[in-house]
């Protein structure tokens, strides 16, 4: 649906984007995440024909968007960083002045979009009255107003409270069943909460591109299985655990009241819960904690952005 072929953007002597290349499908919700600067806004204009590239190709469909502009804005929903609102007009007159704009004249569209948005209550209030939650659902229904195939949003929950963040996260997620979504953020939550699938931008590359779930558990990674134990030395437990198959290393954490807490570390693959507790009940010891650490996307991106 979306492909974008070594795209470049230059800004002066900045490379605000070099040479970057995907292919987003139908249907998926895609998070553009990256550090403040990355050059994932320039990435969002130029898809949505806002920014022309230095070079490279971006196509939507079978569309050009440098050479079929109309084509490529009734294709795509588009809501900007500062939501585009007008804060003297009400908002019913403000997306009825949207709709006159995209000649849409079926008067139930403001009131369907209205409802899916989660604003009638505020229909007949000026936008200047609104809370920035109520804002940016006021922009993510004029983005949708002409039933677009594809949404583009940039940092839509940006200086919302907590409240306000999930509501905006459930409307993404309600909206990406029926749209393909690209959501640009850096707050990693949103990418987790909301995201099938992650392209990570640093300094105008892309320097991954994967799905949430696999980007976690990148091939090569070790996994750690903390364990409580008591009735037995740390000597004595790691001796017993470093014989079961696939583990790489047992390491003491720290002793307290009786218990002893280690640390198993093995290969991303390998699963050896079920033989640590057997293990541990073989030999006559109480387990009193187990658990597996997962790689957060926050590892993951300090990895890959700052090389930590």
């Amino acid at each position: 649906m979306i492909s974008v072929r070594d795209l470049v953007k230059h800004y002066g002597e900045v490379k605000a984007v070099n040479g970057i290349s995907f292919t987003i499908r139908k249907g998926e919700i895609t998070g553009l995440l990256g550090p403040n600067g990355a050059g994932k806004t320039t990435t969002l204009r130029i898809i949505t024909g806002y920014l022309k590239p230095t070079s490279g190709i971006v196509s939507i469909d079978e569309f050009l968007v440098d050479q079929n502009p109309l084509e490529i804005k009734k294709r795509i929903g588009y809501l900007p960083e500062s939501a585009p609102l007008y804060p003297d007009m009400m908002v019913y007159d403000f997306l009825q002045f949207m709709a006159d704009i995209r000649q849409i004249y079926d008067k139930e569209k403001i009131k369907d979009v209205a409802i899916q948005c989660g604003i009638t209550e505020v229909m007949h209030k000026n936008i200047n009255e609104l809370s920035k939650g109520y804002k940016q659902r006021v922009g993510l229904a004029q983005a949708i107003l002409h039933d677009p195939e594809i949404l583009v949003l940039d940092e839509p929950t940006n200086g919302l409270d907590p409240n306000q963040i999930v509501e905006i996260r459930d409307l993404i997620k309600e909206l990406g069943k029926e749209k393909t979504v690209i959501l640009s953020t850096h707050i990693l939550q949103e990418v987790e909460a909301t995201c099938n699938r992650v392209i990570i931008i640093d300094k105008g590359a892309i320097v991954a591109d994967d799905s949430t779930s696999d980007l976690k558990s990148a091939k090569g990674k070790d996994v750690r299985v903390n364990c409580v134990v008591s009735g037995a030395s740390f000597n004595a437990i790691q001796s017993a655990l470093q014989k079961i198959a696939g583990v790489k290393n047992v390491q003491h954490i720290k002793d307290e009241e009786q218990l002893c807490h280690v640390q198993i570390v093995t290969g991303l693959d390998v699963d050896v819960r079920p033989q640590v507790f057997n293990c541990i009940k073989d030999n006559g010891w109480i387990l009193y904690e187990m658990n597996r650490e997962y790689r957060s996307l926050e590892h993951v991106f300090r990895e890959l952005t700052v090389g930590m």
